[in-house]
C-alpha cells in the first residue's frame, strides 16, 4: 500500500485537503466524520460505480452514522439541468437540510452534477469528492468547478463551489474500462504541457507502464497532477486569469463533444484532439518550435488511437467554438503552448486558421503514429 499523499488547496472560498493513495477508500467514513457534525450523509453515485465500489464506501460509514444512497445515470447525455432538479427533489424527499453533506462517488459527470447540486441545494451544503476515474482524480474533482451542459455547449450552467475534502484512491482505477482509463491519460499529459515538463518527460518514458496501470507509475503521476492543479486554482480560483491554462485542448474538445451530441467521444478523447489542434495552432502562430510539437503529437498518438473525427462543417464548428466560455465578444480564444511546460491564452485566433488546421487533423495524426 502506498503512503497517503496530502495536498492542500487554498482558495478565498475555503481550504481543503486532497488525500491521494491506496487505502483512502476504506477510511472514507472516518475522514468525512472528521469534518465535523452533519445531519446526514447523502452518497450520490451511478449504478455502474456503485456496483464496483459503493458497498465498500458505504461500509466505511457504519461506525459514523447512516448513509442515504442516491444513484443516477452518469452518461454525459444525462449531465443536464433536469438531472440536477431531479436530484434536488430526491434530497428534499430524503430529508436533507442545510447541515447535510453530499459525498460524490464516481467520475467526472458524477462530480460535476453532484457538485452543482451541493452548490444549489438550499444555497449550498457540504460536499466531498471521491473520484473513481483517472480524469476525475487528476483534474475534475479538484478546484471547485461544477456544472451541466446545454444543447448549445458544454458546462454552460454551473458554479464555482469548493469541496470540503477530496479522497482519491488509485485502486478504483483497476475497474475502469480500458478506453475510459486511456481517456484520462490525455489530461495527465495536459498537466505536463501546461505546468510540469518533468511530468511530461515521465509520461514519455513510462507510457507503457501507465497504459498497463502500473501501481508505482500511477502513484507518482496522480499526486503530481493534483499538486499542479492545486497550485493553479490556489492562485486563481474563479478563472479570472491564470487558471485558464487548465483549458488546454478544451476549446476544440468541448466543441467536438457538443457537435457530436456527447455520444462519440469520451471527454479525455475530445481534449486529446483539442491538444492536437492547440499544438498545431501554436506552431502556426510561431509560439512553439517544430521539435517540441513533434514530441507532443507523438506522445498523444501513442496513447491513442483517438476515435476518428467526423465531418465538421466550418460554419457549425465556428458556431460551437464561439459558444465556448473563454470566447470574448464572439472572438475565439485558445490556450496555446510556448514550450513544453508553459501555456498561455491567445486572444483573437483567426477563424480561417482554425478551420484549416482542423481539416488537416486526420492526416496529421496518421503521420504522428
Amino acid at each position: 500500500m502506498s503512503a497517503i499523499q496530502r495536498v492542500v488547496v487554498r482558495t478565498p472560498s475555503g481550504t481543503y485537503r486532497v488525500l491521494s493513495g491506496r487505502g483512502t477508500l476504506a477510511r472514507a467514513g472516518v475522514r468525512v466524520a472528521g469534518l465535523g457534525e452533519s445531519t446526514g450523509i447523502f452518497l450520490l453515485s451511478s449504478p455502474q460505480v456503485w456496483k464496483h465500489w459503493g458497498r465498500r464506501v458505504a461500509a466505511s460509514f457504519r461506525r459514523t452514522g447512516s448513509v442515504k444512497i442516491i444513484l443516477f445515470d452518469d452518461r454525459e447525455t444525462s449531465k443536464t439541468v433536469r438531472t440536477v432538479e431531479r436530484l434536488c427533489r430526491r434530497l428534499v424527499a430524503a430529508g436533507a437540510d442545510r447541515r447535510a453533506v453530499i459525498v460524490a462517488l464516481g467520475g467526472g459527470v458524477v462530480g460535476d452534477v453532484a457538485g452543482f447540486v451541493a452548490a444549489s441545494f438550499l444555497r449550498g451544503i457540504g460536499l466531498v469528492h471521491i473520484p473513481t476515474t483517472l480524469i476525475a482524480q487528476v483534474d475534475s474533482a479538484i478546484g471547485g468547478k461544477t456544472g451541466v451542459n446545454l444543447p448549445e455547449g458544454k458546462n454552460l450552467v454551473g458554479a464555482f463551489y469548493q469541496p470540503k475534502l477530496v479522497l482519491a484512491d488509485a485502486a478504483t482505477l483497476e475497474t475502469l474500462p480500458r478506453r475510459q482509463y486511456r481517456s484520462g491519460l490525455y489530461e495527465v499529459i495536459k498537466y505536463g504541457l501546461i505546468a510540469d515538463p518533468e511530468l511530461f518527460r515521465f509520461v514519455e518514458r513510462r507510457l507503457d507502464s501507465l497504459l498497463q496501470r502500473d501501481a508505482k507509475a500511477l502513484d507518482w503521476v496522480v499526486p503530481r497532477c493534483i499538486r499542479a492543479k492545486a497550485r493553479v486554482v490556489s492562485r486563481d480560483e474563479r478563472e479570472s486569469g491564470w487558471r485558464e491554462i487548465l483549458n488546454l485542448g478544451h476549446t476544440f474538445g468541448h466543441a467536438l463533444e457538443t457537435l457530436t451530441g456527447y455520444r462519440l467521444f469520451l471527454h479525455g478523447e475530445a481534449v486529446g484532439w483539442g491538444m492536437v489542434v492547440a499544438t498545431m495552432l501554436s506552431v502556426a502562430l510561431d509560439q512553439l518550435d517544430a521539435d517540441s510539437a513533434a514530441r507532443v503529437l507523438g506522445l498523444l498518438a501513442r496513447v491513442g488511437p483517438l476515435p476518428g473525427l467526423p465531418r465538421l462543417p466550418s460554419a457549425r464548428l465556428l458556431q460551437a467554438l464561439r459558444a465556448d466560455k473563454k470566447a470574448r465578444g464572439g472572438r475565439l480564444r485558445f490556450v496555446l503552448l510556448r514550450r513544453i511546460g508553459r501555456a498561455e491564452v491567445a486572444s483573437a485566433v483567426p477563424e480561417s486558421l482554425v478551420t484549416k488546421t482542423v481539416a488537416l487533423l486526420p492526416e496529421l495524426m496518421r503521420k504522428a503514429r
